[in-house]
């Protein structure tokens, strides 16, 4: 098949972790027939940087052409400035808010060789396979701010459809594994989380009756994650509750830099990021975990592009690559040689 795909290397790490999922590309690509043409374009502080806006007119037109977006990660100390007119997150809200990318994929599984990486005992992560399902859209980080000397306020707002289709998804997601959905709110204390909830309860009655369906609070969410993560399978959930949640989440696997993500809208195309960011204090060094990124390209094959075979010998040579002992300094055991990005990168590439 042919496909385009817009690569949006971003700021910090972003560069390099992109440069080894560039090369599983088109080592796909090359292994499977595929003609994938690969066009870069500025995100984030280093878009800022050349025209002034964190998501230049020229970028927005490409990922809405392409038919999946790559992105690395945006943001640093130099736009670290809260009160700035322009800052690099506002790229990436704003493209996930023109191409309608309102579903959050977040996979979450543990590896045999990586149990010593989490600080949870290995007997807490057995079995731990689940899949968070965040909306992207709306809630506390879209919603109306306002700052007075004395005083600010930020909306969290959500309206029925925004829960139904997010729910929809997660539903759909839940049918095709255990059938498990776990709906996340804070429904003792606020509006939005009470009507979450309702709509939840009833779009899955109504349209997915096949699924088991359990309602847990947000706080109650965060300590299961640590005592019995097993017990998830997919996990709905609103933005900011999400981000957290699953930064958290990012212990079990035993860094963030081993969970890739998808951002998805109604349509098949979708922006494919790994969770962590731009870890500004390792840019430059070469030291950066790939592996979620290279992960998230296996995203990309399977929900954009269709690719279901290739998406899966992604997976496995990353499996690969970390049974090998190919492990990058964020998931080394203490004491012991550390991959480098490339390295990494090029164990998944051996493996493929």
């Amino acid at each position: 098949m042919k496909a385009t795909i817009a690569v949006l290397p971003g700021d910090g790490i972003g560069p390099e972790v992109t440069a080894e999922g560039v090369r599983v590309l088109r080592a796909v690509g090359t292994k499977f027939g595929h003609g994938f043409e690969l066009r870069e374009a500025l995100i984030g502080g280093c878009a800022i940087d050349r025209t002034g806006s964190a998501l230049p007119a020229e970028t927005s037109a490409l990922c809405r052409a392409a038919d999946a977006i790559l992105l690395g990660a945006v943001g640093g100390p130099k736009w670290d400035d809260p009160n700035a007119a322009v800052r690099p997150e506002q790229g990436l809200f704003a493209i996930r808010r023109e191409l309608g990318l309102y579903a959050n994929l977040r996979p979450v599984t543990t590896h045999p060789k990586l149990m010593a990486a989490s600080t949870l005992r290995p007997e807490v992560l057995a079995g731990v396979d689940m899949l968070v399902v965040r909306e992207l859209t709306g809630g506390l980080y879209f919603g109306e701010k306002k700052r007075t000397a004395d005083r600010a306020s930020d909306l969290c707002e959500y309206t029925v459809e925004e829960i139904r289709r997010v729910v929809r998804r997660a539903a759909g997601f839940a049918r095709l594994r255990r059938k498990k959905l776990t709906s996340v709110d804070k429904a003792n204390a606020l509006e939005t989380s009470r009507l979450w909830r309702h709509t939840t309860r009833e779009i899955v009655h109504k349209e997915f009756p096949d699924l088991t369906l359990e309602h847990v609070l947000v706080d109650a969410c965060a300590m299961y994650l640590m005592r019995k993560p097993s017990s998830f399978d997919v996990i709905v959930t609103e933005n900011m509750f999400g981000d957290i949640l699953t930064d958290e989440a990012s212990v079990l696997a035993g860094s963030m830099g081993l969970l890739p993500s998808a951002s998805l809208g109604d349509g098949k195309r979708g922006l494919y990021e790994p969770i962590h960011g731009s870890a500004p204090d390792i840019a430059g060094r070469g030291i950066a975990n790939p592996y979620a990124t290279i992960l998230s390209v296996a995203m990309l094959l399977r929900h954009s592009l269709g690719l279901a075979r290739e998406a899966a010998a992604v997976e496995k040579a990353v499996d690969a690559a970390i049974a090998r002992g190919i492990l990058p300094a964020d998931v080394a055991p203490a004491g012991t040689p550390s991959a480098s990005t490339v390295a990494a990168g090029q164990a998944v590439l051996d493996a493929l």
